[in-house]
């Protein structure tokens, strides 16, 4: 049975709760589930945090929303399935931002050589409307933290293989360091930000070496920036 939570931690509470409905209720892969409202109403949180949570167990593969039906179980879920998120705790910011792009590196180069082999012509839309609004933020601000990790998350969808997506959600709170002004610095790798559209023309080009040599260059920026503001 589901019942109101209280208000700290919601969203991991919603995730677990609605893991243990799922369980508990016996639910089966193309089994509908209750509505956002009938949610919000069980739960006692509001929309923005269980659209949240769709969308986590949407990326880790397990359930899929079709407009104007509802959204579906794709294959059994469990507290216990649902794994916990990888995560780094170092003593020092440098340490976890140079390790976790030692990852960023295999993930984002073989991200953009399949995206560049398998993206469809509405996949170019997509990562070009993300890449234009974060040139249009970073040119107004001098700084596009959502805007760009908004353009990788549409290179990955652009491979068409879900574990690209699961990996980052697993991996979210260490990934968003990058994008959150590390070392309070409003320009951690604004020397990137060229870099991000001749990624997306190896794409349209459908050139997987070119799209793996511009992410390196991305995040080889990065890396020197770490180095050097963390002095």
């Amino acid at each position: 049975m589901l019942t109101p939570l209280p208000s700290i931690d919601r969203t991991q509470q919603v995730i677990d709760a609605l893991s243990s409905f799922i369980e508990s209720s016996k639910l089966q892969a193309g089994d509908r589930l209750p509505t956002e409202r009938e949610l919000m109403t069980a739960l006692s949180v509001g929309r923005s945090t269980i659209r949240e949570v769709i969308t986590y167990f949407q990326a880790l593969g397990v359930m899929e929303s079709r407009k104007g039906s509802g959204t579906y179980l794709l294959k059994p879920v469990s507290k216990a399935t649902i794994h916990m998120p990888l995560s780094l705790d170092p003593p020092h910011l440098r340490d976890a931002l140079l390790q976790t792009l030692e990852v960023r590196r295999g993930i984002e180069c073989e991200a953009g050589m399949v995206a560049a082999r398998k993206r469809t012509d509405e996949d170019l839309v997509i990562i070009e409307q993300k890449l234009n609004e974060m040139e249009r933020v970073h040119i107004a601000k001098g700084t596009s933290g959502p805007e760009d990790l908004a353009f990788h998350l549409a290179v990955y969808d652009a491979t068409h293989n879900p574990l690209f997506r699961q990996l980052l959600e697993q991996m979210r709170e260490t990934f968003e360091r990058f994008w959150d002004h590390p070392f309070d610095r409003e320009d951690f790798a604004r020397r990137s930000f060229p870099f991000h559209r001749t990624l997306f023309n190896a794409i349209a080009d459908q050139d997987p070496e070119a799209a793996r040599a511009e992410t390196l260059k991305i995040l080889d920026v990065v890396e020197e920036d770490i180095k050097e503001m963390s002095k």
